[in-house]
């Protein structure tokens, strides 16, 4: 069994507001391990690394979903037309 280790992830201050979101994770030792390296790489912790990862993540998504939708609703432009 692969070990795991626990990381918590908090948002601190921001323009003066103050976010309080915590979510733990439960990560494989390798993926763990990775992380740690690309943070220390990059200069920066494995919460913020982690806290970017995400962020772009979840960006990517909405985009993907805006394109699939908007080729959805042209190629069935006729259909919605003729059944308005």
């Amino acid at each position: 069994m692969r070990k795991r280790r626990d990381f918590r992830l908090t948002r601190g201050m921001q323009l003066g507001v103050i976010v309080m979101k915590v979510l733990e994770l439960q990560l494989p030792e390798p993926t763990a391990s990775k992380l740690h390296e690309a943070a220390e790489r990059l200069g920066v912790s494995p919460e913020q690394l982690s806290i970017l990862s995400i962020e772009e993540k979840l960006a990517q998504l909405d985009d993907e979903f805006r394109r699939s939708a908007d080729y959805s609703l042209q190629k069935n432009a006729n259909l919605y037309r003729r059944l308005a």
